[in-house]
Parts: C-alpha cells; structure tokens; sequence
C-alpha cells in the first residue's frame, strides 16, 4: 500500500497551480490531506477540488511546515526562494516549478522520462523544467541513447498561457477588439499578440539571446548530462491559448535514419508519435489540449547537412510542460521511495 502524504500546493489558485489539483485527483495522488496556499490577495477564497470547495490558506512559514511533508509550488521565485528557506533541515520535500534553482548544482531538474535518476540523493529541493524544455527533452533523450546529440537548433512557437491567465486575457480582449474595430490595447506583450506573432519572450542579454531562450540551452544540456551541447533557441509568441510548438534540427554523431528515428521514439516513454503528413496526419496544437503525451511528427532528413533531421514537437505548456511533469515528479520520489 502506497504511504499516503500530507500535500501542500503553493499558488494554489494559479492557472498551473488549479491544474496541478486537477491531475493529484485524476491520477489518485495518495494523499491522507491536501493544503491550499496563496499570497495575500487569493487567501481566503475557495478553489474546487474533485467537486468541493476548498478554502485557501495565507502562507506562512508556520502553517506551511506544520501540514506538509510534499509541497508542490508554483508561484513565482520570489516565493520559492523564501519555501526553500523555510524547508532547508526539515524533512518537507519540495517540487518548484519556477526558475529559482532550476540551475544550482544541488538542486536536481527533473523530467521522469529522461533523468529521474537524478532524484536520487536530492536534498528535499526538486525543480520542474521551463515549459519548453521539457517538451524538447522528452524528444532528445531516445535519440541521444540511441545515436547521439551534435547539435540541436530550435524555435519555438509558445502559446499565451505561457505567461499565465493575463496572456490569455490579452490575446481574447485583442482579438474582440479587432472585430469591433476598437483601439488595440498591448498591456501584457511587447507588441500585439492577435494575428501576430513576437520573437521575444523574456529580456535579452548581451549575447543577443533572451533569458527564455538560454533557459533552454543550459537545462537541456544539464537535464541530458552533456555540459558542452551545442544548443540554440528563438523562442517566439504565437496567438494560440494552449500549446506549446517547436521545430527542432538535430544532428547525430553516428548514423541515422527517418525510419529509425521513428521506431526510436514509437517505443519512448512519454511520446506520441504522429507523422503520416501526406494524409494530414501531424501533431497541433489544438489536438494536444490536456493529453499527457509530447506529440512528434514531420520527421524527415535536413537535405541541407549530413545525418541531420528535422522534426515537429507539441506539448500541452500547462500539462506536460508543468503541473503533470511537478505530479510525475511526486509519483517518481513515491515510488522511488525518496519521500
């Protein structure tokens, strides 16, 4: 019988936050409570779980220690950074799904599918990957083990509920006022997002990359154990709600094939291969909405390198890419029996 645990969730009433509530329902999470916590604005108000309302609580640090021996947090790095202090010589084991740590050394970056390994001696600090590293993670991992990374170039197509429930109120408020020919307000984006499309999520650095796209660099390479990758990203803002896109070139060390990359990854945990195209038959956004899978298809030879290919990669931001990978991480210590 699985030990049932004291959970708590951070940013309880966030997009990933409600999310993450909804999968440690479905998936039957053991849990013997369930704790809801929130910044001062949200605390008070009720959020439904499996059909009932459950109160938010304020966090504080003595609440928080007293009814939690899992937390799974998704509320920002301030508020990570003040849990990893509250948590550090306690027994109380954290899931962070912000960038806080996602880099230290003693922190361990976790998807279940390519690295859980590294769960193993974790020092009650788990951190959740970028959206869309995971999502690309995923589709490297096999092909990796099987023929090895060179070089990997990628561009992203992110959907607005990356930047959270004010992305996505942009995007429809834009768009009505598209139609009613009303004055087009940008609040949330550099530029406007209806019928757009913006190369530039987070703050460029002097490198010309931006924070977003190094993110991805540096934890890939972290996540699949080779420091000296050569990994590049552009990393771009698309008017879809759900979903994450991303074209990915990767060239191998030893040979490959169309075939063998698809046999490859049919048989990968985690993947869902989909790449019939002359029939109409590709991943999309709209059909990755809430499927747990990373969805690959348009897998096809680069006619302009040698033993390099190119492939199409789409994952759901807010499942995968965040509140089911910090529950995938919860059952993989379960089991482990890390907890």
């Amino acid at each position: 019988m699985k030990k049932k645990l004291r959970v708590s969730v951070v940013g309880a009433t966030g997009m990933v936050g409600r999310e993450i509530l909804r999968l440690l329902m479905d998936r039957r999470f053991p849990m013997s409570d369930l704790t809801l916590f929130s910044s001062k604005r949200s605390a008070g108000t009720g959020v439904e779980v499996a059909g009932e309302l459950v109160s938010v609580e304020l966090l504080k640090e003595s609440s928080f220690l007293e009814n939690t021996d899992l937390a799974l947090c998704s509320a920002g790095k301030a508020v990570s950074q003040l849990v990893r202090s509250w948590v550090q010589g306690t027994k109380v084991v954290v899931v962070d799904n912000s960038s806080a740590f996602r880099m230290d050394p003693e922190v361990p970056l976790v998807v279940p599918e390519v690295n859980p390994q590294d769960l193993r001696g974790h020092k009650n600090y788990i951190a959740n990957p970028n959206c869309s590293t995971i999502q690309l993670v995923v589709a490297l991992k096999p092909l990796n083990d099987a023929f090895g990374l060179k070089r990997v170039v990628v561009s992203t197509y992110q959907s607005v509920s990356g930047a959270g429930q004010k992305g996505m109120n942009e995007l429809s408020t834009q768009v009505q006022d598209l139609f009613s020919g009303k004055t087009i307000h940008i609040d949330h984006f550099p530029q406007r997002i209806a019928f757009n499309c913006i190369p530039h999520i987070g703050t460029f650095g002097d490198n010309g990359y931006t924070d977003e796209e190094m993110k991805m660099t540096n934890e890939c390479r972290k996540m699949l154990g080779i420091p000296d990758l050569k990994v590049s990203c552009t990393a771009v803002r698309v008017p879809v709600f759900s979903c994450h896109s991303e074209s990915v070139m990767i060239e191998f060390q030893r040979k490959a094939s169309v075939a063998g990359i698809r046999e490859i990854l049919a048989k990968a945990p985690g993947v869902l291969v989909a790449d019939e195209p002359e029939k109409g038959i590709y991943p999309t956004p709209a059909a990755a909405v809430e499927t747990p899978d990373v969805h690959i298809g348009r897998i096809r030879p680069d006619i302009s390198g040698k033993n390099a290919f190119h492939m199409w990669v789409v994952s759901d931001n807010l499942w995968k890419g965040a509140a089911l990978n910090a529950v995938q991480i919860a059952e993989q210590l379960l089991k482990d029996k890390l907890l």
